[in-house]
């Protein structure tokens, strides 16, 4: 189900940008799809003879993890909220949002992403499966978020919700590591069980549940982070319906939930989560009688309920933790419709500010009712749900027993009156009628704006007399906790237990509540004498902009600008970290060979000539050419050493990496400066031998320590046996080491991503076009106004059309693109009969690479070689003749290829990247065999084949663009100085010529004889 949601969440886009606001309406079927198999799963999930669903899914087997989906009772419960509040919320949206919204295809999408990644967080057994399901949910809510972009405070709340979650996210990942380093499992069930049993206990396991923890108050927005929750009442209404009162922020108290019966009793655990809890409590409902935003006083409302749901969560206990389940879905229930109201009060009114509204009752009736009995219920009124749960919580803790019960009955006693105080001032302060005030005009209802608040209404008070039923949902899952006292498991639900104590306690908190509200001026007067506090919003922005003050520091310290610089602090860096590794190392089992071959002899020799010479050149051009010398000397090495594809590849790289180069240093001075750094020509030299001498012996060490046998030893016989292939090398890229690979692939996509955003400037794809008809690109201006080429001739006639056919019958277009001192007729023809040839060839190797040299990388280069063929015989015009399609285009396919490959070996096999080859016989070919790898491997072409040519588009013809502008300009004030010089005489004419011509002087050092030729 977690993937329909996100599949659905690719569907959005187009939906919404097709039917508008109404396709919300379409996708709110999708979480109910999950509403109903959740429900349909019940039977066999919750009752005494239940057992929880598990799916398993490969991962990484090779680890020890697993792609673990688990609905036990708890997960279940979760996933209604998540899944039934989602598709009420969906409906919602289909008439809150106008039918112009900016971005509503993108909230659409990102919405429902979020509710996957939710619905993924419930149902996840593994930690670190539940950790990506964590971190995708902040990364979804930070854009939903910010969904007003263009509005300051909306892009500040966003970024201030993703820095503190993310902050506390980093803090659980490492706790989760901690724990499965330490357990030798990921499984959550397991190790609830196991800690229970006190099998895992000691500080590395404190240290890491309390890491844990850390993460889980983040995300629930626990002090001291509880500031980024009502900053992110910045989001539209259905976002902080959804997100900060039924999903996102439960899942930190679903975390606890779920360790809380394992982990209960670890030191710290209890002493942390009630103390945090009811501080929350307290400073949530503290600060929400004194804001006028109705928003913001559910805003922190919802603080002072996450902190009463923690309080409960954290103590594990069957009772105690039935009323926390009971006080989960209240709340739930009751600020979901609560947000809901508000927005449509929004809607109608134009203000939130309960000081400017007048009339509610008389001007929306039905919302009133909805918002009052949600207001009710978090009240703790009877006869509603919300009253149910508070009276389970002061039952269970009344016969807790212990002092940590009496603590949280007190703290939450407390908070529970201004549960009641901040809950009548928002029915108040929304719909009472105010002197002074002028009354809200009344509006007739949208339905569908309705929908949600009712049905979450009638919950609210159905739940309330139905809750004996509701019962034993929830004890069928307390029921199998580790009982914490001889009592525990007698509590259950009801609207109605008698004369009690907790029924008192319900008296007195209802009573004080209201008595605060009563007097609620002169309680705002006793607000407004006490301190404020202590600001945690100023500390967080006293610290986010104490860390950029750093950053510009550091920045402006270590950023000089000088390569050679940068350069050297990173090798001394090096030198000082591995060094020093290197000296305390106490297994130096060095064994020394001076060489394997003699012909190891001539790859040294070669490698140390051309080694001096790079440091001794003067030009650039020069010392490319003597580095590329030593990437050639590695080819001999790999082919003297039998790598003929390790051979291939580097001849290839090698050779293309020097075309790079030169393409680059066009436009840089001729000559190598001077070094004017505190670094000196002997200080680079000693630092240079330093680096030398240190990786010289770490590769020795390395090679004299091993104990193990390598793993590269069995990858012949699994190359051969599993992966049907001759050649290691590719079996190992395409299939042994897959997930190697589609790393090293996506890092060439976004290499080539960046190299275009730092050359172009305002088009990702450039100015690579075609020739158009009738246009001479060797006139400066006219290349400055080129227009793509008319491929239907049949519509032109005269000089237009001739020439169109011209281009057509010419071997290459370099005879109409370059100026005659720029060509050279042998390469011009060498191209034309080279080109198919060669990419013919390099298909070849995509194919052939698996049994022979050869494979999708060494094709893809191939094939980028004659392109860069193309490109040096006739320009940027023969590249575009050459290329028809966009780099983006051949880089996107190329790595969705690869993904879908791995997507489908899990889909059709058992695991992802999972392998299937296909046999036979065949007339003439004999015998072949055919596997999914090869799919892999074209994506693999198609990426560098897309690389290559970005490369070429940036580095070539946009830089080529960029010359012919310097050019342009050049000759235009020549043109203008020549006038000067008509018009105002030989003086003034000569002093600008001279100046004009001293640039051409200039650039003729920089661009070689471009300028001169100018």
């Amino acid at each position: 189900m977690t993937a329909v949601f996100l599949l659905a969440a690719v569907l959005a886009y187009p939906l919404v940008r097709v039917i508008g606001r109404s396709a919300f309406l379409v996708l709110a079927l999708v979480p109910a799809a999950g509403l109903g198999l959740s429900l349909s799963r019940a039977s066999g999930i919750v009752g005494p003879g239940g057992a929880p669903w598990v799916e398993n899914l490969d991962w990484l087997p090779e680890l020890g993890l697993e792609g673990v989906f688990r609905l036990d009772v708890l997960s279940w419960i979760m996933s209604l909220l998540v899944t039934g509040i989602g598709a009420l919320v969906f409906v919602y949206c289909a008439r809150y949002f106008a039918a112009d919204e900016p971005g509503l295809a993108r909230f659409a999408a990102t919405f429902m992403a979020f509710a996957g990644m939710m619905y993924g967080l419930v149902l996840a057994d593994e930690l670190l499966m539940l950790y990506l399901f964590w971190e995708g949910t902040t990364v979804f809510s930070y854009l939903l978020i910010g969904h007003s972009q263009s509005r300051r405070r909306s892009r500040q709340a966003a970024l201030q919700a993703l820095i503190v979650t993310t902050a506390g996210g980093l803090a659980m990942f490492v706790g989760m590591v901690l724990l499965m380093s330490v357990t030798r499992t990921g499984r959550i069930s397991v190790l609830v069980e196991r800690a229970a049993a006190g099998i895992d206990t000691g500080p590395v396991i404190t240290t890491a549940v309390l890491l844990i923890l850390v993460g889980a108050v983040s995300k629930s927005a626990l002090l001291p982070f509880h500031f980024w929750l009502p900053g992110a009442m910045a989001a539209p209404t259905p976002v902080s319906a959804y997100l900060h009162a039924a999903a996102m922020v439960k899942a930190g108290i679903y975390l606890v939930l779920r360790l809380a019966p394992g982990y209960h009793s670890v030191p710290g655990w209890s002493e942390v989560l009630l103390t945090l809890g009811l501080v929350t409590m307290f400073i949530g409902g503290w600060q929400a009688l004194k804001q006028t935003d109705l928003k913001l006083v559910l805003a922190f409302g919802t603080v002072s309920q996450l902190g009463f749901l923690t309080t409960m969560a954290s103590f594990g206990s069957p009772d105690i933790t039935q009323a926390a389940l009971a006080l989960l879905v209240a709340h739930a229930l009751f600020k979901a419709c609560l947000f809901l109201c508000v927005g449509i009060i929004d809607h109608r009114a134009g203000t939130r500010d309960l000081t400017k509204l007048s009339g509610g009752w008389r001007a929306f009736p039905v919302v009133a009712v909805c918002a009052t009995v949600a207001a009710a219920s978090m009240a703790g009124l009877p006869p509603l749900f919300g009253f149910v749960a508070k009276e389970a919580v002061y039952s269970t803790l009344l016969h807790g027993g212990d002092k940590a019960s009496v603590i949280a009955l007190v703290g939450v006693m407390i908070g529970s009156i201004l549960t009641v105080a901040y809950s009548a001032r928002f029915v108040w302060g929304a719909f009472s009628s105010k002197p002074g005030v002028d009354d809200i005009a009344r509006r007739e209802e949208n339905l569908t704006l309705l929908i949600a608040p009712l049905f979450l209404t009638v919950l609210t008070i159905a739940l309330g007399p139905a809750a004996s039923s509701v019962d034993g949902l929830f004890s069928s899952w307390t029921s199998g906790l580790p009982t914490a006292a001889p009592a525990d498991g007698e509590y259950h639900l009801a609207l109605w237990h008698g004369l009690e104590p907790a029924l008192a306690l319900s008296g007195v908190t209802i009573a004080v509540g209201l008595g605060i509200f009563l007097a609620r001026d002169a309680f705002a007067k006793v607000q407004s004498s006490l301190p404020s506090g202590f600001e945690f919003h100023l500390l967080y922005r006293k610290l986010i902009n104490g860390m950029e003050a750093s950053a510009l520091w550091v920045t402006s310290h270590t950023q000089r600008g000088s390569l050679p610089f940068y350069q050297s602090v990173i090798y001394l860096v090096l030198v000082g970290g591995v060094g020093l590794a290197v000296l305390v190392n106490d297994t130096w089992t060095i064994e020394f060979q001076l060489f394997a071959s003699p012909l190891d002899f001539v790859v040294a020799a070669v490698l140390i000539v051309v080694a001096v010479a790079a440091t001794r050149a003067k030009k650039r051009f020069t010392a490319v050419v003597v580095v590329g010398i030593s990437g050639y000397a590695m080819v001999m090495f790999f082919a003297f050493t039998g790598a003929p594809d390790l051979a291939l590849t580097q001849v290839l790289v090698e050779t293309i990496t020097i075309v790079v180069f030169v393409l680059v240093l066009r436009r840089l001075p001729a000559r190598i400066g001077e070094s004017t750094g505190r670094f000196t020509p002997a200080w680079r030299a000693i630092i240079g031998g330093c680096v030398g001498v240190t990786m010289m012996l770490v590769v020795l060490i390395a090679a004299g320590v091993r104990v193990g046998e390598p793993a590269s030893v069995d990858f012949g016989q699994l190359a051969y046996e599993l992966g049907h292939g001759k050649n290691i090398v590719n079996v190992t890229l395409v299939d042994i080491r897959v997930w190697d690979t589609l790393g090293e692939i996506s890092v060439l996509v976004a290499a080539g991503t960046g190299v275009a955003g730092l050359i172009f400037v305002r088009g990702r794809e450039g100015h690579l076009s075609r020739l158009a008809a009738g246009h001479d690109p060797r006139d400066l201006r006219g290349r400055m106004r080129f227009q793509p080429v008319v491929e239907d001739v049949a519509d032109h006639h005269g000089p237009d059309t001739e020439d169109v056919q011209e281009r057509r019958a010419s071997w290459l277009i370099a005879g109409r693109t370059l100026a005659p001192r720029n060509r050279s007729i042998i390469l011009e023809v060498t191209a034309r009969l080279i080109f198919h040839a060669v990419l013919v060839f390099s298909v070849y190797l995509l194919f052939a690479g698996h049994n022979a040299p050869g494979g999708g990388f060494a094709g893809g280069l191939v094939a980028g070689l004659a392109l860069i063929v193309r490109y040096l015989a006739g320009g940027k015009f023969e590249l575009a003749e050459a290329a028809r399609f966009t780099p983006s285009g051949l880089l996107g396919t190329g790595l969705i290829l690869a993904v879908l490959t791995g997507i489908g070996g899990w889909i059709w096999g058992d695991a992802v990247f999972r392998s299937v080859f296909v046999e036979g016989d065949l007339p003439v070919l004999g015998h072949l065999t055919f596997g999914t790898p090869t799919f892999f491997d074209i994506g693999v072409y198609l990426i560098v084949v897309g690389l290559m040519l970005d490369i070429l588009k940036s580095l070539g013809a946009e830089v080529d663009l960029h010359q012919e502008r310097d050019e342009l300009l050049l000759t235009s004030r020549l043109d203008k100085s020549f006038n000067l010089s008509e018009n105002l005489g030989a003086q003034a004419g000569h002093e600008a010529v001279s100046t004009i011509l001293d640039r051409v002087n200039h650039l003729d050092v920089d661009n070689g004889a471009e300028g001169g030729r100018l």
